[in-house]
């Protein structure tokens, strides 16, 4: 039943990544890759991993989601002021 799992999972890790590669938003190709990092971490946890899997969903999800969110804000405040 996990390999089942870990395999749906899996392709819909494959389906997100080739959705961030081709969006032309980029708020939502950040928010896709986030979902990537969540996925990984639901796969973790699967695996019998909790620690790794709450270190990935709250570094590699969260942290990393906020910080480019952040950085394209600031960018884009940057270019206004040109």
């Amino acid at each position: 039943m996990s390999s089942i799992i870990i395999i749906v999972l899996g392709i819909i890790m494959l389906g997100a990544a080739f959705i961030t590669i081709y969006l032309k938003n980029l708020v939502a190709a950040i928010i896709s890759a986030g979902v990537i990092s969540l996925l990984a971490s639901v796969i973790y946890l699967v695996l019998g991993s909790p620690d790794v899997a709450m270190t990935e969903a709250s570094i590699g999800s969260a942290l990393t989601t906020v910080i480019f969110l952040f950085a394209l804000n600031k960018l884009r405040k940057e270019n206004k002021n040109d």
